[in-house]
């Protein structure tokens, strides 16, 4: 088994898909060299997730990737559990739901990464790994055969039920799907556009765009039937028996079954291994918020790994990734389940929908949900303090320090510390960057972290001061590669 040099890394992420794509970015502009392995020989052409919510968009455009993406239809109107819910009334400069196919997310995410210097083996599996306290050695199986590959941390982005979770023994919790869900890609039929439409036997999804309907069918009551691919036949009988329709004629592109499993690991860290998005939590697609989930896990570990693994911060800092990420997807996991119920049963749920439904009419009720289902209301518990925005996202900052993955101070131009606030973090210079510009709801100045979390705002210099040593580490240290022996 070969274990050349050449094959280590800080960091080995298992899974190209866009959570994977996206960790792997951010730890490059986190100065950590990244292999990222995936067992498929080439990308996906499957379109699968479409739906990108108004926090991620905010956060891709940090980075700068929202204009490659061109102008991406924009939905304002979204659901909760089939229900219209008006996720236009949140604020933010992405309101609504953007529809952009996985497969041209992780086109530009696979671009931006390997550009930032990120290496990608595809048609390479996973198949062993051991954690021995100061590095991770995984064995790689490849075209050329098997590989022995280092590094100071892995992390599993390969989705529900991957290989990572299991081989590093992690945990999870929550029911198993009890319900099933098919789901077809189509050209060559044409059906009525159905949004969430309630029949007698069974639940009907239909749209078309770009000649390619998508359907989707679930029959009140059927259980999983135990495979991700029940076949296009199966598909058809079932949309026949639920609609009356015969879409047997049509040619499928993409075929699957997914049901309304709620697991979620618990814990994401295990020493150096750690998960993110559908490795660390299973849930039923529903109104787009797996991706985003997982889209979002990467923006918060990606900075914090890097400045672990290369020695410029803390363990306490990569610990917070569990403490915040955690509850994240319980709380969306939670709201799943609530939609699952509502969507997925039958007549039962009638009365239920009904009153949802005049709630949903109510003032306060419509930007409740909808600022869950974005990922707009994440509030993080970044430490002490009273202000409003404090672990609360920024809007897209654009200051060039944020697109290239740093922390960054601003100060409001003519305030009166800017210049005594500015002063106390020079001794971070090598870590937090300093720009002027006004930020909505903040005096002075603002703190924020390189995923675009507010840590500390309009107090003075020695809060300042106790917030970047807590965040990134002594001031003026020496920050150089250390091996962290003795982590747990």
């Amino acid at each position: 088994m070969s274990g050349k040099p050449g094959n280590d890394a800080d960091v080995l992420v298992v899974g190209a898909g866009p959570v994977g794509l996206l960790l792997a970015g951010e730890l490059r502009l986190g100065g950590a060299s990244v292999l990222v392995v995936d067992r498929l020989p080439s990308p996906t052409t499957e379109s699968r997730a479409s739906t990108v919510h108004a926090r991620t968009m905010e956060l891709l455009a940090l980075r700068g990737l929202s204009g490659r993406f061109g102008t991406p239809e924009n939905l304002p109107k979204g659901h909760f559990g089939g229900l219209p819910l008006d996720l236009g009334r949140v604020r933010s400069r992405y309101p609504g739901q953007w529809k952009i196919p996985q497969a041209a997310i992780e086109r530009v995410l696979a671009e931006w990464a390997t550009g930032a210097g990120a290496r990608l083996w595809r048609g390479h599996e996973l198949t062993g790994l051991r954690d021995d306290g100061d590095r991770v050695e995984a064995r790689i199986s490849g075209p050329g055969g098997p590989l022995r590959v280092r590094a100071k941390a892995l992390v599993g982005c390969d989705g529900e039920n991957g290989v990572v979770g299991s081989l590093a023994g992690f945990e999870f919790t929550g029911p198993a799907a009890g319900r099933e869900i098919f789901r077809a890609d189509l050209t060559g039929i044409t059906v009525p556009d159905r949004r969430f439409e309630r029949h007698e036997r069974g639940l009907a999804i239909a749209s078309t765009r770009d000649g390619i309907t998508r359907v989707m069918v679930h029959e009140y009551g059927r259980k999983p039937g135990g495979s991700a691919d029940p076949g296009f036949p199966a598909v058809a009988a079932a949309w026949r028996r639920v609609t009356g329709e015969d879409i047997g004629g049509g040619e499928p592109l993409w075929v699957n079954a997914f049901g309304d499993a709620r697991r979620q690991a618990t814990r994401y860290r295990r020493g150096r291994v750690l998960l993110a998005g559908d490795a660390a939590h299973q849930q039923m697609p529903v109104g787009g918020q797996a991706l985003n989930l997982g889209l979002q896990d990467a923006m918060n570990l990606g900075w914090k790994l890097a400045a672990w693994v290369r020695g410029r911060a803390p363990e306490r800092v990569l610990d917070t990734y569990d403490r915040e990420r955690r509850p994240v997807g319980a709380r969306t996991l939670a709201n799943i389940g609530a939609q699952a119920m509502l969507l997925l049963g039958g007549s039962e749920v009638d009365p239920l929908r009904a009153v949802l439904a005049e709630l949903l009419e109510l003032p306060g009720t419509a930007p409740l949900l909808a600022g869950a289902i974005s990922g707009l209301d994440v509030r993080y518990p970044v430490g002490d303090g009273d202000h409003p925005l404090l672990g609360r996202p920024v809007p897209v900052v654009d200051a060039e320090p944020i697109r290239s993955g740093r922390a960054v101070l601003l100060s409001a131009p003519g305030t009166a510390r800017a210049d005594v606030f500015r002063a106390t973090a020079a001794s971070w210079a090598d870590r937090v960057a300093t720009a002027e510009a006004r930020v909505d709801g903040v005096d002075e100045a603002v703190l924020i972290r390189p995923d675009g979390r507010v840590i500390w705002a309009d107090e003075g210099p020695v809060e300042l001061e106790q917030a970047l040593s807590h965040w990134f580490g002594p001031a003026g240290a020496n920050h150089t590669e250390r091996n962290h022996r003795g982590v747990r």
